[in-house]
């Protein structure tokens, strides 16, 4: 037996098909099921924020890239998928900052869940679907995975709404394409398992409108209670962006997200909060891109997030970003950013200020 065929030999029985040339040696994986696929993400990233807090950890409603002048990584996950048309499936397991602010009231290891659900095609002919398990959260245009937001870190309208949920969902897709809409029923406000003494499901429904490439119209919603029943308080909520690519090169997003809860279990009185943003982004060429964003939140009762000030969370931000994709799957960010809030909310040393100050850089790998 000749060398070439003892290389073809062994790989083989190691599960791999060889086709040797004179002088190269071609290597192609056997698919063993192709209705399955496995990826991954990996984000590193760096942040200095120049009140440099004391514990090395940035403002409580931050829960994104969250570490201060240190070399972390915000989110690694693996992730299997599989879908036959009829049934589909995913299991995504991660690890990094990210899961350790979101998910820090999960227990054991579904800290490190990032994804986990199946469903069932409904109909033969039209696409209408039952899924059932853990899933990134039906609101908003930003998510944890980084490479598919416009900007580097989260808007503070995206930190403080959820991230992931738990529940069921049936969803109909037009077969057009251009219309999305899904009726949730959850386990509350950014929950795997619902608090203890809380018998209450929440409800949620998204709607998205894409009339063609350059437009995407979305509203998401959530209706429910998120504390033990001794103390239930309804929490409503509305998420509403349009994403428009204007041109090649030029795209806009604007986002608004506004919420009421009660102010005490059976109260008609409620507390309300609200944030709008817009991020504008400009591709200088196929593999770099700029970016601004402008944001506000207003949380005067602190519903969402708690100052313990006269005058709650009323906070501006501006950011500028700057993206250079080194390879199709690999892209590495800059991005400087700057809060402003009505009160001393901040903390520079042992001092109250109102101003915070950062710069991160992120490298994100795709696979």
């Amino acid at each position: 037996m000749t060398t070439k065929h003892k290389i073809t030999a062994f790989l083989s029985v190691i599960g791999l098909s060889a086709f040797a040339q004179e002088d190269s040696l071609k290597i192609i994986p056997v698919q063993i099921n192709p209705n399955l696929t496995i990826s991954g993400y990996v984000e590193t990233y760096y942040a200095y924020d120049f009140n440099e807090p004391e514990n090395n950890t940035r403002p409580s409603f931050f829960y994104s890239h969250n570490r201060h002048n240190e070399v972390a990584l915000n989110l690694g996950f693996i992730k299997a998928g599989y879908d036959n048309r009829s049934v589909r499936a995913n299991l995504a397991l991660m690890a990094g900052t990210y899961a350790n602010a979101n998910l820090a009231a999960e227990e054991g290891v579904l800290k490190n869940v990032y994804e986990a659900n199946a469903g069932v095609k409904l109909s033969k002919k039209a696409n209408l679907w039952v899924d059932a398990g853990i899933f990134a959260s039906h609101i908003g245009f930003e998510s944890a995975v980084g490479k598919d937001c416009w900007t580097l870190t989260r808007s503070m309208l995206a930190d403080n709404s959820p991230y992931y949920e738990s529940g069921a969902k049936i969803s109909y897709t037009s077969p057009s394409g251009e219309w999305f809409v899904s009726g949730l029923i959850l386990n509350g406000w950014q929950r795997i398992q619902r608090p203890d003494g809380n018998k209450t499901i929440a409800f949620g429904h998204q709607l998205t409108y894409r009339p063609n490439s350059k437009v995407t119209l979305n509203s998401s919603s959530f209706i429910g209670n998120d504390k033990p029943d001794i103390e239930k308080r309804m929490r409503y909520f509305h998420n509403l962006y349009g994403q428009f690519q204007f041109t090649e090169s030029f795209g806009l997003i604007a986002g608004f997200d506004i919420g009421a809860e009660q102010k005490s279990k059976g109260s008609e009185s409620y507390n309300a909060w609200y944030s709008p943003v817009l991020i504008a982004q400009y591709r200088l060429n196929d593999k770099m891109a700029i970016g601004l964003r402008g944001e506000y939140y207003c949380d005067e009762n602190g519903v969402i997030v708690s100052t313990d000030t006269a005058n709650g969370f009323k906070t501006f931000g501006y950011s500028a970003n700057f993206d250079y994709n080194i390879y199709d799957n690999v892209v590495w960010r800059l991005e400087a950013r700057s809060l402003s809030s009505k009160d001393d909310i901040f903390l520079k040393g042992s001092e109250a200020v109102n101003t915070d100050t950062f710069v991160t850089t992120a490298l994100a790998i795709s696979f």
